[in-house]
């Protein structure tokens, strides 16, 4: 009989929920067994859904069960609420109950977050509301630009959630009042290749320990590993090893110190006679040290010249979540070294990374190289939760096929959220090429592509291959008086993110009212990149925005030479420098626009002499770590101005005579002003990146007073010649 005629009265219902219940322990027992997981979908009314999944929590002995959720609609105590998904990092739990019916929502980032820690024979349980995906949730609201309210937002990506998790005949399906689906466990074969390391859970994991110990000067390892394949218990045995071999002293680092807990506990069960003197540091019998320190301590230990140089080692962990900037200075500094990261992640694919870190690598240390564990050891291969929760969130979007220029010709076309949330192929691709662009793309991303208020999409394709795609979003349009409370510091309303900064920052209330378009992201197939596919991308959106009547069109990112070589070559200005580091990029972002009607002229006009007049003052306390490029750059962007005759005479006298240079700074700037706009030789182009240095940011061009003087002299000289 259909599961509908025991649950006419309320003891009928109560006695088929139990006996459902039960079926699904003895489910679960079942995967443990063959060390899987599975998730497990239980939708219905609220309330009643909560009431099920806590009568599955108290019905057995789960191990360190975890319930997520808002606390006061909680059937069990303690519950975490899912922005904190993330100190859960590192730990393991045999049931987690995710409720996305409540007040919260669903937080895309923390299932993908949570999924990690349900060890083997686990269930993740995610409640939703009957009809899910028909209209926005309350997590919406994280990402509901003003002026629109999160309920009157599009659902495309629950939609798309839902509807994957009807047709998935891999997951539980559990609804209130109705029948529970357990789907037939397949017979699980063992195919593990053998390794002789008994300290080791694979074979893997023993390769990459022997590569980490064996680390040669200046041919740096790269480990790339899916969640959940013991990519920071590797690092733990191999730092042993390395204490063993009377390696003085080992330094590990990573974006925070419980990314490293698993390193530090896999170091004390394999070494138990050493001493853990603190929670980042730990101490051999025979003197040898493992150290933790945070990048930033890192590097300032590095800069000083206190840590690095000849013998040193350095194991850098989720590599994909720290600047590539710093990672690129401790490339230099340690002549042993390795980075670890996490491909598909809850921080964000460090697929972006491992690509583009990979120019790095080539620049500065050409023998290096690379290692991926693909062996999971907290369950084996097969495990139906990973599979779907990588369905679900798109972690292992894969690029798109590359079609070189012959192939095909490239066209520029318009796409909508609704018409990519059809086309699930077409969306994996889009994702696919976004995430390799990007150091950190994170689940939630999805979300935001296919809902985000104001978002629009143009992408290029060949042969329905996309080879490059752009995605913008609407931004200003303020009122007059909202835009002067926000210039005034009074109101922050949500997202428009270059328009409220310039309001802000620079005071500029027109660049509120007026209506922008901004580049969230453009990304481009590494195999097509340097052909003017984002050129077109964006001169055939720029054609549109100016047709809509837009004013503006702008883009921020972080201020490396070559990303802010494209955009000024493309026509675009700087109207604004941050002053502190991105914690994404390690670099200071910059802001730049370009006008689309007389408006936006009009508006530019006053940002960019506010730019120029605040810039020397900011190189001077604020950006005086600034690469010495980026400041030519950024220079050369200023309007250009001939040298009076008293600056002139004021350079020659430094260059050919003995005027003390800091007593002729102002006139050394203009000189380097003025030069930016010169073509200069590869010499001549070295000297004024030095020159400009010393000119703004008071940086000297040698430690000793004379060679630094002879030098500066040199260089003037180049400039004036």
């Amino acid at each position: 009989m259909p599961a509908s005629y025991y649950a006419d009265t309320p003891l009928a219902a109560s006695a088929l929920c139990a006996k459902q219940t039960a079926a699904l322990i003895n489910y679960a027992v079942r995967l443990k067994r063959r060390r899987w997981r599975t998730l497990v979908w239980l939708d219905g009314p609220p309330e009643q859904a909560r009431q099920q999944a806590c009568g599955l929590w108290q019905t057995a002995k789960w191990q360190a069960p975890l319930w997520v959720g808002d606390a006061s609609e909680s059937p069990v105590s303690p519950c975490l609420s899912a922005r904190k998904a993330r100190t859960r990092l590192g730990a393991e739990h045999q049931l987690v109950v995710v409720d996305a019916a409540g007040r919260q929502g669903l937080d895309p980032d923390a299932l993908g977050a949570l999924a990690g820690t349900v060890c083997a024979g686990g269930l993740l349980v995610v409640i939703t509301p009957s009809h899910w995906g028909a209209q926005p949730d309350p997590d919406y609201a994280r990402f509901a630009d003003y002026p629109w309210p999160w309920e009157s937002l599009s659902t495309h990506y629950l939609a798309r959630l839902a509807r994957q998790l009807r047709e998935a005949n891999t997951i539980v399906r559990w609804s209130v009042g109705g029948e529970l689906l357990l789907p037939k466990l397949p017979f699980r074969h063992l195919t593990e290749a053998p390794w002789q390391d008994s300290d080791c859970l694979t074979a893997d994991q023993a390769q990459a320990v022997t590569a980490l110990v064996g680390l040669k000067r200046r041919r740096p390892l790269v480990i790339t590993a899916d969640r959940g394949r013991g990519k920071s218990a590797a690092l733990g045995i191999a730092c042993v090893r390395l204490l063993h071999k009377r390696v003085a002293k080992v330094v590990v680092t990573a974006p925070r110190m419980s990314a490293v807990e698993s390193l530090f506990s896999r170091v004390m069960s394999l070494c138990p006679e050493g001493r853990r003197l603190s929670p980042g540091r730990f101490e051999h019998p025979n003197g040898s040290h493992l150290c933790f320190l945070p990048p930033d301590a890192l590097t300032e230990q590095v800069r000083q010249a206190a840590l690095g140089g000849s013998g040193s080692y350095l194991l850098v962990d989720e590599a994909a979540a720290i600047p590539a900037a710093l990672l690129a200075e401790w490339l230099s500094a340690f002549p042993r070294i390795a980075f670890a990261t996490t491909v598909h992640g809850y921080e964000g694919s460090g697929r972006g990374f491992a690509l583009r870190f990979r120019e790095v690598l080539n620049r500065q240390a050409p023998q290096w190289r690379e290692l991926s564990l693909t062996t999971p050891i907290r369950w084996s291969a097969g495990d139906p939760l990973e599979a779907i929760i990588q369905s679900l969130l798109l972690l292992n979007a894969s690029l798109p096929t590359p079609q070189g220029h012959r192939q095909c010709q490239a066209v520029a076309s318009a796409l909508t959220q609704a018409q990519l949330a059809q086309q699930e192929g077409l969306l994996e691709k889009i994702f696919g090429l976004l995430v390799q662009s990007h150091y950190r793309t994170a689940p939630s991303d999805l979300r935001q592509l296919l809902d985000g208020p104001g978002t629009a999409l143009r992408m290029i394709a060949c042969a329905t291959e996309p080879q490059a795609v752009l995605v913008t979003r609407e931004e200003g349009g303020f009122d007059a008086q909202l835009a002067e409370q926000v210039a005034r510091g009074e109101r922050r309303p949500q997202g428009h993110l270059l328009a409220q900064s310039l309001a802000a920052h620079s005071g500029s209330r027109e660049a509120l009212t007026a209506r922008w378009r901004r580049v969230a992201r453009i990304a481009t197939h590494p195999e097509r990149r340097r052909e003017g596919l984002a050129r077109q991308l964006l001169s055939d959106d720029m054609t549109d925005a100016a047709e809509q009547g837009l004013a503006l069109y702008g883009a921020t990112f972080g201020a490396e030479v070559s990303l802010l070589r494209f955009w000024l070559a493309l026509g675009f200005v700087p109207v604004r420098l941050g002053v502190t580091r991105e914690t994404a990029t390690g670099e200071y972002a910059v802001m730049v626009a370009r006008a689309l009607n007389d408006q936006g002229a009009t508006i530019l006009a006053a940002l960019q002499r506010e730019f120029a007049s605040s810039l020397p003052s900011l190189l001077a306390f604020e950006l005086a770590t600034l690469p010495a490029q980026v400041v030519a750059l950024l220079l050369a962007s200023l309007p250009r101005a001939p040298l009076s005759n008293t600056e002139q005479q004021a350079v020659q006298d430094v260059a050919f005579a003995y005027r003390d240079p800091a007593l002729a700074r102002s006139a050394l700037q203009a000189l380097v002003r003025e030069a930016s706009h010169r073509p200069l030789d590869r010499e001549s182009c070295l000297a004024h990146q030095q020159l400009a240095a010393w000119a703004f940011q008071n940086q000297p061009f040698a430690k000793a007073h004379s060679e630094a003087m002879r030098r500066l002299r040199i260089a003037t000289q180049q400039l004036v010649e």
